[in-house]
């Protein structure tokens, strides 16, 4: 029995030539390919951060002496905090972290400093958005020896025996909507975001692709619709797909993770409209641009990889370099997980979601315009 009947070379380097020639015309799954890697590198490598710095922290100080002066500058050298906001009133330092413009408020009393030399060991209270434990908990743990070492300097002389235990100052830690730490808490709304965004671009983005494939677009061109009301033709459905999403991961945080949900479901659901469109319109988007079925799926999957990575799913948004943040900015989950924790966790109405609003909203319109576009010149 001849070799050459079991296995030729010539044959397997005519298959393995076959290949590369086939990768080199399916441009855009070989572009993926080397692609996700990258991405993933990049993004682990210097987007991940579990200790995140330089968190933004409101001051509100009734005192102005040297002592208060220096806790404020002790919190800035500790690269934990970065003060951003001087607030006049404890009830604008609590709208500020309300709606999540700072992660922290340190709040000195009124006669801090001649309390602290009297040995009347004065309080300090410093409060945290704690929705995310991962966020806060490094920077208040912390937090008491760096109070305890800012003092020591100036506690000399006269004063050096306040240094003695129990310490000068008594630092109140209170960290808001999640005192526990519970992660379900941040976790399961959060899942509602990634949920309908791996699905719903998924779903939608074999639509038109599945069309081609089955050789039914033609049916649709001979048709008088509109390019616009196929496309809504085909997000309708899904919408609804995605609230029957939203309505179990609801009834799951409520009755198996115990989630506390403060503000209204309905404001949830009428602004997650925003969201699920966004989703849809990127996946008819990555349809229209697609050849087939497969490179539909590997489009939203290049999608989803960032959304979850950047958007403050995983890790601390805070925590990650000014560049990454910049892209997590633009991914409407990253809005969306701000919406919806904010909404469950804090009670906030449309006030104070609406910053997180509008960029949903233009990241609707682009996706449905340019999907809009390449559908017709796909129809052409």
């Amino acid at each position: 029995m001849e070799w050459s009947r079991v296995f030729s070379f010539r044959r397997f380097g005519a298959i393995v030539a076959k290949e590369f020639v086939q990768m080199r015309r399916d441009r855009v799954t070989f572009a993926i390919m080397v692609a996700i890697p990258i991405v993933q590198m990049v993004v682990f490598g210097y987007a991940i951060n579990s200790d995140p710095k330089h968190l933004p922290t409101a001051v509100v100080s009734a005192d102005h002496s040297p002592f208060s002066r220096t806790l404020v500058a002790a919190m800035q050298n500790s690269g934990y905090f970065r003060v951003v906001n001087a607030a006049a009133t404890e009830t604008e330092a609590a709208m500020l972290l309300e709606e999540g413009e700072v992660q922290f408020v340190l709040n000195i009393p009124e006669d801090f400093g001649r309390r602290l030399v009297r040995g009347d060991r004065p309080a300090l209270l410093l409060t945290a958005d704690a929705t995310d434990p991962a966020a806060t908990s490094n920077a208040l743990g912390a937090s008491r020896l760096l109070v305890e070492a800012a003092l020591a300097r100036d506690l000399s002389g006269p004063l050096a025996h306040l240094r003695s235990s129990p310490p000068p100052v008594s630092l109140i830690l209170h960290p808001s909507y999640n005192p526990e730490g519970i992660t379900q808490y941040n976790i399961v709304p959060g899942l509602m975001g990634v949920v309908l965004t791996m699905t719903l671009v998924i779903i939608t983005g074999l639509a038109i692709t599945r069309e081609r494939e089955r050789g039914t677009m033609e049916n649709l061109l001979a048709t008088p619709v509109k390019p616009f009301e196929v496309m809504m033709g085909k997000i309708i459905p899904y919408i609804l797909v995605g609230y029957l999403q939203m309505g179990l991961i609801i009834l799951a945080g409520r009755y198996l993770f115990k989630v506390p949900m403060i503000g209204h479901l309905g404001l949830l659901l009428l602004v997650s409209l925003l969201f699920i469109a966004a989703n849809l319109g990127v996946g008819l988007t990555f349809s229209t641009l697609a050849r087939n079925q497969l490179q539909a799926v590997q489009m939203a999957f290049f999608f989803f990889l960032p959304s979850i990575l950047l958007s403050g799913f995983m890790f601390p948004f805070r925590g990650m370099p000014v560049w990454a943040q910049t892209i997590g900015e633009v991914l409407p989950l990253t809005h969306f997980l701000r919406i919806v924790r904010g909404i469950l966790l804090k009670g906030n109405g449309l006030r104070q979601i609406l910053p997180n609003l509008w960029p949903i909203a233009l990241f609707l319109l682009v996706a449905l315009t340019i999907g809009l576009t390449r559908y017709r010149r796909t129809l052409d």
